[in-house]
């Protein structure tokens, strides 16, 4: 027996002096503060490739939106962006591996091609989609839960053959479009049935496909034996400045018209912006920047970044917005898997407006198709920098 009490108090001792030396090592440690909760953004664009500019420039704008409301406090993003390339078949690749890693609302894809190849699983998945810049029609054509913040195609085509006719800009238009590239191809459709009602002449049409060695000089030759001045161009502006490069080497100089596509041309590596000057494309972004609200956003974006912000940049900014003003309307909350957020948030989309760089003197609101009220303004590259005519 007392051998048994002589062990017992020396484990009682042991103990004693092991959970002093417990507490004594707690105190040294200090506790760690609990994260707030946050909501995942899911994002998908190139930033790689032909195409990277517009990848590039709508992870910079989301971000910027992200980091002033998560400065406010109350609500906090994070985004988990996924290259894709511009590649539509590597975009459900990247949307899998969102999903798998805890996305509960989807920015993007950023373009058409690669919306088009996953807006169907997010509807399916009820993951809430909000594109800054996917523009074909058919995105959110029969998808309750995707939104976009850009035109959309057939508002492009139309506002184009508008504003050429009633500017009396040409007596004899040519195009250039990308073939098989969906936002090329739909954009010019509407172009030719809106130039078709009001009587333009097109007198020459030629395509090309994507990642093609860009080689137009025949085309541009026949272009000006047919008398064409103006080149109408829904495409991206890596061929576009090749385009407008090798007109000028062979002495032609028509109006370049182009589509939001066009935007990025200025600051693209290698090309003279002296080149561009005089170019007409559509953009959301108001030209003189009068608006606080509008230069603010321009001096941050050029400040953080190093370059002048593309309208890619100011609607993936303006998106965020939308889905930081859904997410406040609809009262969900980080802890709620995407699939109980999307119908909140699809529900509260109808219901917002977000006074955005994009919308001008208006605020962007949405209807139930998906589509966002605001219209196409058309500007003109006068040295290096955009004025509306």
């Amino acid at each position: 027996m007392r051998k048994l009490l002589s062990v017992l108090l020396i484990l009682t001792l042991l103990f004693g002096a092991l959970s002093l030396a417990g507490c004594g090592d707690a105190e040294e440690v200090k506790p760690v503060e609990n994260k707030p909760a946050v909501i995942t953004i899911g994002g998908i664009g190139p930033l790689s490739g032909n195409m990277a500019k517009y990848g590039t420039s709508v992870k910079n704008g989301a971000m910027l939106a992200i980091e002033e409301i998560n400065a406010m406090g109350t609500i906090q993003f994070e985004l988990n962006f996924v290259d894709n390339g511009g590649d539509e078949n590597k975009a459900r690749e990247a949307y899998e591996s969102l999903k798998s890693d805890g996305m509960q609302v989807l920015l993007g894809a950023t373009t058409s091609d690669s919306c088009l190849e996953i807006a169907h699983i997010a509807d399916s998945d009820k993951i809430f989609t909000v594109t800054p810049s996917a523009s074909a029609p058919e995105i959110v054509e029969g998808h309750d839960n995707v939104f976009r913040v850009c035109y959309n195609n057939d508002a492009q085509g139309k506002a184009s053959a508008d504003y050429i006719a009633s500017n009396a800009l040409s007596q004899k238009i040519g195009i250039f479009y990308t073939e098989g590239d969906n936002y090329s191809e739909t954009v010019c459709k509407a172009f030719k049935k809106e130039a078709a009602r009001l009587e333009l002449d097109i007198e020459f049409e030629a395509s090309f496909k994507e990642g093609e060695e860009y080689d137009f000089k025949e085309q541009l030759e026949l272009a000006m034996e047919r008398g064409v001045d103006l080149l109408f161009m829904p495409i991206y502006y890596t061929p576009a400045a090749e385009i407008i490069e090798q007109s000028y080497a062979i002495d032609y100089y028509p109006i370049f018209f182009g589509t939001d596509g066009l935007d990025g041309i200025l600051t693209l590596e290698g090309f003279d912006p002296y080149l561009a000057e005089g170019v007409h494309l559509l953009s959301p972004i108001p030209a003189n920047f009068t608006d606080d609200r509008v230069r603010g956003f321009m001096e941050q974006y050029q400040e953080k970044y190093g370059e002048r912000a593309t309208q890619f940049a100011a609607d993936a900014y303006d998106a965020v917005y939308a889905i930081y003003e859904a997410v406040k309307k609809s009262g969900v909350t980080a802890d709620m898997s995407a699939s109980e957020m999307c119908p909140k948030l699809t529900a509260a989309m109808t219901e917002i407006s977000v006074m955005g760089i994009t919308g001008g003197s208006s605020p962007l609101t949405w209807n139930k198709n998906g589509e966002v009220n605001k219209e196409p303004v058309v500007v003109v590259v006068q040295s290096s920098s955009y004025v509306v005519k």
